[in-house]
């Protein structure tokens, strides 16, 4: 990756997170000069401590999220106050000091009742609080920031630094001998790191001024259902994907209405100059070679062969 002169500090919040971490190891390996905040750090909702830290940054990564989907049923008004008011208090500081704003969004701000790919034009209908508080703050980014702000909507997340779900399949691989999984929700399963490594070569971009401001669809490439990405996990960890048994959403009602269809496209990329991220069996390859998936599949494969699991 090359590193543009003129790209200055960067400011990345929820640095403790999954995302988050993945972004500051790409910026550090990148060369450019960083600045991670912690929720204990920043709160995103008291402008004048935002205001503080965005002054003399020249690029701003929004990795600060409210993430607990189902906790957001019975405690919208704290999740819209992460996710709406305090990106609207975040755009407003980067508008004030002229600073480029990377917004990580998600595909919850849509219906999730297509048949094709989801368009960054698409119209949006959460189904549940989360993406409402989710589209309060890609609405303020809009309205805010028209031509420094950018929307990085993404879905299905997975990676080394946080619970998610390819780490759940493998420790429970090591516990019970079949899994049923959800086979009837599309997606596309998104490593962070490669995320990461989107968000800071689309951060080059607008500094350069090649990437236009708006919406870009932040997921891997191709598409699969829960259950598939369960069996390709067991399959490249050397475990048997036909443990995993298919199942519907019937099965696992939560408090949070889930979209059946998650599937985005990624027209806008090419604008900008930048491939979509690649395919998501490759990214999925990649990512489990990390240490952290590879200690889960080792204790796995271990307990199948002593045949300590169930």
């Amino acid at each position: 990756m090359k590193t543009n002169p003129r790209a200055g500090r960067w400011l990345v919040t929820g640095a403790a997170g999954m995302l988050g971490q993945d972004v500051l190891s790409v910026l550090k390996d990148a060369g450019i000069e960083a600045v991670g905040l912690r929720r204990a750090d920043l709160d995103i909702t008291d402008p004048a401590s935002v205001r503080a830290a965005v002054e003399g940054a020249a690029v701003v990564v929004n990795c600060a999220a409210w993430t607990d989907v189902d906790g957001a049923e019975t405690a919208e008004e704290a999740a819209t106050a992460v996710n709406g008011t305090g990106v609207r208090v975040l755009a407003e500081a980067c508008a004030a000091a002229r600073v480029r704003l990377l917004h990580v969004s998600t595909d919850y701000v849509l219906p999730g009742d297509a048949t094709e790919p989801y368009r960054e034009d698409a119209e949006t209908g959460p189904l549940n609080a989360y993406g409402r508080s989710k589209l309060l703050g890609e609405q303020a980014v809009a309205e805010l920031l028209p031509q420094d702000g950018y929307i990085v909507r993404t879905a299905w997340l997975y990676g080394e630094h946080g619970p998610n779900f390819v780490a759940t399949m493998l420790k429970l691989a090591a516990q019970r001998d079949t899994l049923d999984v959800v086979d009837d929700q599309h997606g596309q399963p998104t490593w962070s790191y490669a995320l990461a490594r989107h968000l800071v070569e689309l951060g080059l971009a607008a500094l350069k001024g090649s990437a236009k401001s708006g919406i870009y669809h932040g997921t891997a490439s191709g598409r699969t259902t829960w259950m598939g990405l369960a069996r390709e996990t067991y399959r490249l960890s050397g475990l048997d994907p036909e443990r995993i048994r298919p199942t519907t959403s019937a099965a696992f009602v939560r408090p949070a209405a889930r979209p059946a269809f998650s599937v985005l496209a990624h027209e806008r990329w090419a604008g900008a100059g930048l491939a979509p991220l690649a395919d998501w069996r490759e990214q999925l390859a990649e990512a489990l070679a990390a240490p952290a998936f590879t200690a889960l599949a080792d204790a796995a494969r271990n307990c199948a062969a002593n045949g300590s699991t169930g």
